[in-house]
């Protein structure tokens, strides 16, 4: 199971968060403390930032190593500055290439986004219906095999028909994903963040099984004017566990709205 983790709020620095809590992003890697189907995440790492300063589209850097093999994030990590950021370490579904294209986030303008999760048997399952159901013009931007950019191509497709309301979109997404589902019984566990650089919106919701774990935690002491999202807690705090099958909205100004996910 993979684990991931997105920042909103004052610049800093990304390795605050992936390297230096005694429960960073690096060490969740190989000793996670709340997955239940793997026990390392080793067939990827990515992070993707916003620029603090100008209006851009993300940047993205990613690597098939595992996080603790990789020797370029850590000084990558230290020399940006960001107001958001969002990384993931790639646990692989069996079956599925440790590629680059399939290493996240994905991103598609200035979306950013990432999912831990799975649909079980994918291949044989929901990829086709999947790409049935997208239009052509978000067919074509998948570049890779994963049942994760999938899911992010079924939001593309949603938000166009919902004029770009994100929550709307999210919701779309995760019904569709489910109603697709259901004729095949398979599990699909969608914990998805996705962010534009100033705004967060995260779900974390499956069926057939228990989703992943997943918190929020805001203005944390040594990271004030912020909310952190994370797979784990990556330190003391008062971190805030999702509900199942709930969602949660981080707006520009920091206020966070709550909603169940109604499938």
């Amino acid at each position: 199971m993979c684990r991931l983790l997105a920042y909103l709020g004052s610049p800093i620095q990304p390795d605050k968060l992936i390297y230096e809590p005694e429960h960073s992003l690096c060490i969740q890697s190989y000793r996670p403390q709340e997955t239940t189907t793997t026990s390392v995440n080793a067939d990827g790492v990515g992070i993707g930032w916003y620029h603090s300063q100008k209006q851009t589209e993300p940047f993205i850097y990613k690597n098939i190593l595992p996080i603790w093999s990789d020797i370029n994030l850590p000084h990558l990590s230290r020399y940006i500055e960001s107001e958001c950021f969002l990384a993931h370490i790639r646990s692989a579904t069996p079956g599925q290439a440790a590629s680059l294209s399939n290493c996240q986030p994905f991103s598609d303008r200035h979306f950013l986004f990432t999912h831990n999760g799975f649909i079980d048997n994918f291949r044989a399952t929901l990829y086709q219906p999947i790409r049935n159901h997208i239009k052509d013009t978000v067919y074509q931007k998948i570049e890779g095999t994963t049942d994760s950019e999938h899911i992010f191509a079924l939001f593309l497709n949603e938000l166009a028909a919902v004029d770009g309301n994100w929550e709307q979109a999210l919701q779309a997404t995760l019904k569709t994903l489910f109603k697709l589902a259901k004729p095949y019984g398979v599990k699909v566990l969608a914990n998805i963040v996705i962010s534009d650089g100033n705004q967060l919106i995260a779900s974390r919701c499956a069926i057939g099984s228990t989703p992943p774990s997943l918190y929020w935690l805001q203005n944390a002491p040594h990271f004030p004017n912020s909310v952190i999202i994370a797979s784990e807690p990556l330190f003391p705090g008062n971190w805030n566990p999702f509900p199942e099958s709930s969602m949660i909205c981080v707006t520009e100004d920091l206020k966070i709205n709550m909603h169940p996910i109604d499938l």
